[in-house]
């Protein structure tokens, strides 16, 4: 056998360690049909030498190495590494930002902060309880400069931003609603597929609890299903059935499940999908409702899915929450305290322009849109003619509206304004077209304009700030047009600041 590498050592997680074992031997079958000689030109594995706990090494008698395991649903084989020397903290997939600078580090920490918060929200605000116990972690390290695998460094405002982490993440940590997910990826596919529906679920403010079958002890992953409002349950099929995690997953689900909670089923499948077939089957004959139909997806969902299995986690997140709001109003025998307060009442007068938000982006074939009633409106600025709108982080076509984003904004008329209202304060179902049935035109940067409005803007989103429990969008305008010069633009008048 040829011992190529007879001074290095891996090291790496135990998940790790299973990966690189298993692509160390995917090669290509030998030419040689000797086996002797086939059998010297083997290479033999390196060392591995497993992380299983906080350890710090000395290579080299100059550098101090500290390796800091950092499991999480999403990656279990996550593993941190702090260099005492230098003072790097290169922490894998946290605090990343899907963005490029050609500086070693971000300027100013506002430069990339929006990035960074778009990448928490995407990817770790679904598992913000297990990436919070990593960073506590890190306080008696004494950091200079933290490297991601994704983004540029982050050198002087580490701090601010290891605060931002915890603090992003508290709205999910006091939520009185948490859904179970449970899942099993072979491929990614499904893990995509999870995290996406994970994320539409995190917009509604409702705590989700992601668990990969695969590294979760059974007494955990059933303490887990006994806390839960929901579940949600994701398979790939393998070779006609499901993991072998998953089938004990579901076992685990139909004994300690609550039948009065919503479930829902979702997974990647290559030929024919038996293993969706099978949760189905046995969670419909469980006795328990479906929050939502069954979501196949041959092979991996492309970015239309994406937005339709976000808006699925929306829609699941709000199911709760509704169910929540019907329990309380009985508890309080229909009192609406909102009503009696006086501030509340007061804000309520506050009042905005109707207007219907409309934004699309992507190429033909995977053109992503979406729009919202949109009331809370006001122009900000003279010089760039700029406005401000306040977006529910729960609104599907938030997505479109990040820094350097184009959308329309359509103000209706107050002679002409109910078949567009009753057009887009439907209920959509997680995928559908807003603008079905409408005639439409298309702006400068091909943003949907309605025939029917008053008037319509274009803009740039320019700067977003978080307001509680919506974003509030600065936009520079660009284009604009008044389409019935005699029209009067419809005002939305309220009672109470408790809702729209």
């Amino acid at each position: 056998m040829n011992v190529k590498y007879k001074n290095l050592t891996v090291i790496c997680s135990n998940p790790g360690a299973k990966l690189f074992k298993e692509i160390w031997n995917l090669r290509k079958p030998s030419q040689n049909t000797n086996p002797k000689e086939a059998l010297e030109t083997v290479e033999v594995l390196p060392n591995i030498q497993i992380i299983k706990q906080l350890e710090t090494h000395t290579l080299n008698s100059n550098f101090e190495v500290t390796y800091i395991p950092a499991p999480t649903a999403r990656w279990p084989g996550g593993l941190i590494v702090f260099e005492k020397q230098t003072g790097l903290l290169m922490s894998d997939k946290l605090f990343g930002a899907h963005v490029y600078e050609e500086k070693w580090a971000e300027l100013t920490s506002s430069s990339t902060e929006e990035e960074r918060r778009h990448y928490f929200d995407c990817l770790m605000a679904p598992m913000s309880t297990q990436v919070n116990s990593i960073i506590e972690k890190f306080e008696d390290f004494e950091i200079d400069t933290i490297v991601p695998g994704h983004g540029p460094a982050i050198s002087g405002s580490w701090r601010s931003l290891l605060n931002n982490y915890q603090s992003w993440g508290e709205s999910q940590k006091y939520s009185n609603l948490r859904v179970a997910l449970l899942f099993a990826s072979a491929y990614g596919n499904t893990a995509a597929i999870a995290d996406a529906i994970a994320r539409g679920i995190s917009k509604t403010g409702v705590n989700v609890k992601i668990i990969n079958c695969e590294f979760t002890a059974s007494d955990s992953l059933v303490t887990e299903i006994r806390k839960a409002d929901g579940y949600l349950i994701g398979s790939p099929t393998l070779g006609g059935h499901a993991p072998t995690p998953i089938v004990s997953a579901l076992g685990s689900l139909l004994a300690e499940g609550d039948r009065g909670k919503p479930a829902g089923v979702f997974g990647s499948y290559g030929w024919s999908g038996e293993a969706l077939d099978l949760l189905e089957k046995k969670l419909k004959d469980g006795g328990f409702k479906f929050g939502f139909e069954p979501i196949k997806i041959k092979f991996s969902p492309d970015p239309l899915m994406i937005k339709k299995l976000e808006e699925t986690g929306i829609q699941f997140g709000k199911q709760l929450i509704n169910a929540k709001l019907r329990q309380q109003r009985k508890a309080n025998v229909g009192l609406n305290t909102s009503k009696s307060d006086p501030t509340i009442n007061a804000l309520g007068r506050v009042v905005g322009s109707l207007c219907i938000l409309t934004a699309q982006k992507g190429d033909e074939d995977n053109l992503i849109s979406g729009a919202m009633v949109a009331s809370w409106v006001s122009q900000a600025s003279f010089s760039p003619p700029g406005i401000t709108i306040a977006v529910a982080k729960e609104r599907a076509v938030e997505n479109l509206l990040h820094t350097g984003d184009n959308f329309a904004l359509n103000i209706l008329e107050q002679n002409n304004h109910q078949s567009l209202l009753k057009q887009f304060l439907q209920s959509f179902k997680p995928g559908d077209n807003r603008f079905t049935n409408l005639e439409i035109k298309l702006s400068p940067s091909n943003q949907p304009l309605l025939n029917e409005a008053l008037a319509w803007l274009e803009g740039t989103v320019s700067q977003r700030m978080e307001c509680g429990d919506h974003w509030l969008i600065y936009a520079e305008i660009k284009y604009g047009k008044v389409i019935k010069k005699d029209g009067v633009t419809a005002v939305h008048h309220r009672k109470t600041g408790a809702n729209y």
